[in-house]
């Protein structure tokens, strides 16, 4: 078993594949409309394009807000990427407009960064050390 597809609720699929592609350097996979209001949006990354894929979700359902508000309003992520390094990524993207709730900070062996992803949601970007061989 393995994981092909998350999901992150977005308020608006436009502007959430405009930064999650422009600014966060994901690809589009799938763009399939689903009636007037809502499409089938998957980004992956460029680095692995059969990999699990992250589907831009339209957080229409009556559940989302109450969700989000109070992971928010708790400085929870809702997601995590991988990057290289947090630091530099950090760095990155905050020359990009990005606003990080967590500027990078040393957790043990892993770095962690958190953001708002402008679409509703704070996710975190993290560096692990490379496995023992």
């Amino acid at each position: 078993m393995k994981i092909h597809l998350t999901s992150v609720f977005v308020d608006d699929q436009a502007k959430a594949l405009r930064f999650y592609t422009e600014i966060l350097g994901f690809v589009k996979k799938y763009d399939v409309p689903l009636g007037p209001d809502a499409r089938w949006l998957t980004v992956v990354s460029p680095e692995e394009p059969g990999g699990t894929e992250l589907l831009l979700e339209p957080s229409g359902h009556p559940a989302v807000k109450p969700y989000r508000d109070r992971l928010v309003g708790d400085g929870i992520p809702l997601a995590q990427f991988a990057v290289a390094d947090v630091r530099a990524e950090y760095e990155r993207l905050r020359g990009l407009g990005v606003v990080f709730t967590q500027e990078p900070t040393d957790m043990g062996p892993v770095t962690t960064a958190v953001f708002d992803d402008t679409c509703g949601n704070l996710i975190q970007i993290a560096t692990q050390p490379p496995a023992p061989e």
